[in-house]
């Protein structure tokens, strides 16, 4: 199937309807119109193709659909959503799973958006966390499906915090396991009592686990007086999503962190010494 550029398509064809209709709309009003018109332009018939846009890719089998969503974003053509929401309509995982081995950002990150949380791609989407072939945005978007399977995957995690690989994100989805699990929660103990830089993160684990034990561990922690602003912050909130309160004062307003949250607020520059100009 030949690949075609629908949207450019769709660009000239509405570049001439806005010049003889501009008059006719404000700008409010042509936000609400190009939608429709876009939508009923997949219902037109184009005589290049002899169909309309949804009916060329109708015709299509899902392995075809996911080569030509891949030839899109390869050579930097749109993606138009005609053809994304053909494949919506199909069970076309297992065709755009192997679009999850490309070298191509742009095309794992739309197959994981047509794929979601799908089980049947945990393998490809383990991969993807222990590699740096890919931006940690991608990643990332791995981790957030695996957060909300974090039941499911949790023996596959443990394993992989084992040897090593992806430690950070490894805890990240413990920390989202439901059914109460004595090793999890030993584990994000742990890792909080030795977190160093990672407080803060270490902290919001075991907010998001919600296993009051944790609280004790918290409250000793935040009375550490040589602690930041973001990490004390980080611990308040960790003890009051497990229902208790830290209410004592504290000065930070030597924090550079502070003090930068503080100017954002307020509008004004951040004038902390990190962020002044070196003479």
């Amino acid at each position: 199937m030949k690949l075609i550029d629908f949207d450019g398509m769709f660009d000239e064809k509405l570049a001439k309807y806005i010049e003889e209709n501009k008059e006719k709309h404000t700008e409010k009003q042509w936000e609400e119109i190009i939608p429709r018109l876009y939508k009923k332009f997949g219902d037109t018939y184009v005589s290049k193709i002899k169909c309309t846009p949804k009916e060329y890719y109708a015709k299509m089998t899902e392995t075809e659909l996911a080569e030509i969503l891949s030839e899109h974003l390869l050579q930097d053509v749109p993606v138009p959503e005609f053809l994304c929401a053909e494949i919506e309509t199909r069970d076309a995982v297992p065709a755009l799973l192997p679009l999850l081995d490309s070298q191509d950002e742009a095309t794992v990150s739309y197959a994981m958006n047509l794929i979601a949380d799908d089980e049947r791609a945990f393998d490809k989407y383990f991969t993807i966390i222990k590699e740096d072939r890919l931006n940690a945005d991608i990643q990332n978007d791995a981790v957030e499906f695996f957060k909300l399977n974090a039941d499911k995957v949790k023996e596959r995690v443990f394993d992989l915090y084992k040897n090593g690989d992806c430690q950070e994100y490894c805890l990240e989805i413990l920390s989202r396991v439901k059914q109460r699990d004595e090793a999890v929660y030993s584990l994000l103990l742990e890792s909080f009592l030795t977190a160093g830089e990672q407080l803060p993160m270490r902290s919001s684990y075991l907010a998001a686990y919600g296993d009051e034990r944790a609280l004790p561990y918290l409250l000793e922690r935040i009375e550490d007086t040589t602690i930041g602003f973001v990490e004390f912050q980080e611990l308040k909130y960790a003890i009051e999503a497990l229902g208790g309160e830290y209410n004592e004062p504290r000065d930070f307003t030597e924090d550079k962190d502070y003090l930068a949250v503080e100017a954002a607020g307020s509008g004004l520059p951040d004038l902390s010494e990190s962020n002044l100009p070196k003479s």
